[in-house]
Parts: structure tokens; C-alpha cells; sequence
């Protein structure tokens, strides 16, 4: 059986990466700027990692692979963020995707690009438009669709992600008679929705945590937080100066900045007190086994920044085997 090659871009602790693994593929390279992410992506990969700026990195020196994979910076499009769009620097990383693409010596066969939901509308669909566009300039098919975790795996976390898949020379893939790629990922995409979710004490630890976690009477949003946290079947979230209720059994969308201290920090009670969520508990939530590896080099407040940026480790697996399909009746099955 082929095992596919893959080549990621911005990959942060490795989510993508372990979601294309566990679906069967071969990941050759990575390339990731942010030390401390590099610091944890390292201690669970050994292929190779280039820790660098992305402007830096030379396509004609990286081995080709059969699919790129890019969860590029969402900062902004995003709805937290001042949505800029591409006139932020941030927003004009997608060039150097293909940049890369461009550059190798064969092109990859398919990609897997993820951002935030807010792309998909943002700038009442202009931005998405000149990606869509440019994908097809390079002779890529686009199939686009905002798939939620918690409707697309069994993991009771509520984000929202917009999903890119595409497939190479197969512009023109609907006029065409062959069976391509494109042909049979359009029967797969955008996948089943799942009845079954986990409930969210599957996921968080049953013990009591360490003491750093829990709030007290010294802290001085306590009482908000007595009054409000009621139930132990959904994360509440602290957000600057009130408690956001979620619906039952449900983590709010994880952030980057959720372990800051004053915003979007995602809460529990639990038999020994009103607590945060665990750096590890919000990797469960991420779909992450307890095998990953968090450094104990990494700061806590680094850990849940990490945590925050990653995709959901299942939804990826999904999309992996849905593309590997597809790409076994175009090069394989043929």
C-alpha cells in the first residue's frame, strides 16, 4: 500500500501532523517559527523540523511530498482579532504557501489548509475569493466547508474551523470523464455529521488537580464565579468581567490566549472546588492522546497558548482518510 508523504507549514505542536499519522501517512518535513511550540512539537516527532520564518525557508532545498499542509496564522481574519485580512502582515502569509508550492521540485498532489471560521466571510468573501482563486491559478481543485468539532467528531468542544482540500491539474475536474481525486472527494466532503459525543467528564480529570488551578476566596472575581458555576456538566468560561454560561456537555471554543489570566478562561467545578481547565485537559479536548508530550521546559501559560492554537486532532484524521482515498483512485487504483 503507498504511504503518502506530507510536508507541513505553520504546524504549531503538531496536530495536523499527528491527525495525517494516525490516518496512515508519512509526514517527511515540518516548519514551525514559534520556539516553544518547536519545543513541544519536537519531543513527540523525529522527522525533521526547520524552525524558522517561513519567508526563509527554501522550497528548491525541501524533499517534495504528496501533500502540503498549512494551518496558516488566522490572527487575521479572526473575529478576537481586528480582522484585517491581508492588509495585516499576518493575513499575507498564505502567499508563502505558495511560494513553497510553487518552488518544489513536483507540486504536492493535495493540500489541507485550516484557518478560523471568520475566513471563509471575511471582507464579505473577498479574502477567501482571492485564495480560491489563486488555488485554481495553480491548477488546484478547492472544495471549502466550515465543519464544527463537535458535530464532526466525538469530542464536546464547539469550534468552528474553515477546511481547504485540494487537488492537483484538477481544475476542469467536473467536465472531465476520468475518475479523478476531486471526482471521488466530492462524495466525501464535507463528511457525516456524528450522533455520538463524549461527555465532558470523560475528558477531565476525575482527581483533584493541582492546587495552582483552583480559584479561592483571595481571588477577586470569586464571588462571580460562586454565584454563576452551577453545573458540572459544561465549561464555563471567565470573560474579563462575566461568566459565560455554555450549553450542556460543552468546552467553548479553546483560544490562544485562555491562559492568560483575564480572558476566555475556560472553568469547571469539580468535587473539590471551582477550577481551570488542565493544559493537558485542554489538549483532551483537541482530540490529543495523554501519550503527547507536554516539556516540562514549556511554561503552563505556553501550554494552553499551544493548546488553543491547535486543530482538533480527529477532525483531521477524517479529512486525512477521506484525501487518501481519493488519492488511491486517482494514482493508485487506476
Amino acid at each position: 500500500m503507498k504511504k503518502y508523504t506530507v510536508g507541513g507549514l505553520f504546524v504549531g505542536i503538531g496536530g495536523v501532523e499527528l491527525g495525517f499519522k494516525k490516518a496512515g501517512m508519512k509526514v517527511v518535513w515540518a516548519n514551525e517559527f514559534d520556539k516553544n511550540a518547536c519545543k513541544t512539537y519536537r519531543a513527540n516527532f523525529n522527522h525533521i523540523l526547520y524552525e524558522e520564518d517561513i519567508h526563509k525557508l527554501d522550497p528548491s532545498e525541501l524533499e517534495s511530498v504528496d501533500i502540503i499542509t498549512g494551518g496558516f496564522p488566522c490572527q487575521a481574519f479572526s473575529v478576537a482579532g481586528n480582522r484585517k485580512g491581508f492588509s495585516d502582515p499576518r493575513g499575507n502569509l498564505f502567499f508563502e504557501i505558495v511560494r513553497i508550492i510553487e518552488g518544489l521540485t513536483e507540486k504536492p498532489k493535495a493540500l489541507l489548509l485550516e484557518n478560523v471560521k471568520n475566513f471563509y466571510s471575511h471582507d464579505n468573501r473577498n479574502t477567501y475569493k482571492v485564495v480560491h482563486n489563486t488555488l485554481e491559478q495553480l491548477g488546484y481543485s478547492v472544495f471549502t466547508a466550515i465543519l464544527n468539532t463537535a458535530d464532526h467528531s466525538d469530542i464536546p468542544q464547539n469550534r468552528e474551523r474553515t477546511f481547504i482540500v485540494c487537488f492537483r491539474n484538477e481544475v476542469h475536474w467536473r467536465l472531465s470523464s476520468e475518475m479523478l481525486c476531486s471526482t471521488d472527494f466530492d462524495k466525501r466532503f464535507p463528511p457525516k455529521k456524528l450522533n455520538v459525543r463524549k461527555h465532558i467528564k470523560e475528558i477531565l480529570f476525575s482527581e483533584k488537580v493541582d492546587s495552582r488551578y483552583y480559584y479561592t476566596s483571595k481571588n477577586y472575581m470569586y464571588k462571580k464565579l460562586e454565584e454563576s458555576i452551577k453545573s458540572r456538566d459544561t465549561v464555563y468560561q471567565w470573560r474579563r468581567v462575566y461568566v459565560r454560561e455554555n450549553q450542556s456537555n460543552m468546552c467553548p471554543t479553546l483560544t490562544a490566549n485562555m491562559g492568560t489570566g483575564g480572558h476566555n478562561v475556560p472553568l469547571i467545578m469539580d468535587d473539590f472546588g471551582i477550577r481551570k481547565l488542565t493544559p493537558r485537559e485542554c489538549l483532551r479536548f483537541q482530540g490529543y492522546p495523554d501519550s503527547f508530550i507536554l516539556p516540562d521546559e514549556v511554561s503552563i501559560s505556553q501550554q494552553y497558548k499551544q493548546a488553543g492554537n491547535s486543530v482538533t486532532v480527529p477532525i483531521i484524521k477524517i479529512l486525512a482518510e477521506a484525501i487518501k482515498k481519493s488519492l488511491d483512485k486517482k494514482y493508485i487504483n487506476c
